[in-house]
């Protein structure tokens, strides 16, 4: 809430820290603490470099705990005996992760990016939201752009985003098919 650049939040939130600051500052004890405090102020998620990190941290605090589950889950059917004798034949730790434990995760790592791909491409309200397309544009909001209210030139564009989601699908899905059969 304190970063939130849809109310303008922001610089109420920012206004009111420094006023409970302000307000430390005059503690007879911890005063002296308080007045090395900095004076905050907003940021100006409307421009081009702090709106691009704010839609990444967006998408990022969104997408990774998926991703982590994923993981965490295939690290889990990990066999457990295979370490273990490769620890008793001397394999190091940098060994058994390259030859164990990455061709493990071969299969969920290609779906999670197969998932993530296809939602990129769909990829449109955070960036609207947050920096109203200053400087940030993915395909979706491309495809806005361009179409400009042409429903017709905005299908046409959006079809080429299925088909291009379609081709990551298919070349991610035929990778883990074929280490399936290995």
């Amino acid at each position: 809430m304190i970063l939130d650049p849809v109310l303008g939040l922001n610089g109420i939130a920012v206004e009111a820290l420094n006023n409970l600051v302000k307000d430390l500052k005059e503690l007879p004890i911890f005063g002296g603490f308080f007045s090395l405090w900095p004076e905050l102020t907003p940021i100006s998620f409307r421009a081009t470099q702090t709106s691009a990190y704010a839609v990444i941290i967006m998408v990022t605090w969104q997408w990774t705990p998926f991703a982590v589950l994923i993981f965490m889950t295939s690290l889990q059917s990990e066999d457990q005996q295979q370490k273990e004798a490769a620890v008793l034949d001397g394999a190091t730790a940098w060994a058994q992760f390259r030859y164990m434990t990455l061709p493990h995760l071969a299969r969920p790592i290609a779906i999670v990016v197969m998932i993530q791909s296809i939602f990129h491409l769909s990829l449109y309200a955070e960036i609207e939201i947050v920096s109203r397309g200053n400087g940030n544009k993915n395909l979706p909001y491309l495809i806005g752009e361009f179409a400009n209210n042409n429903i017709g030139a905005a299908s046409a564009t959006g079809i080429f985003a299925v088909i291009l989601a379609n081709i990551i699908a298919i070349f991610l899905l035929r990778m883990v098919g074929k280490n399936l059969v290995d």
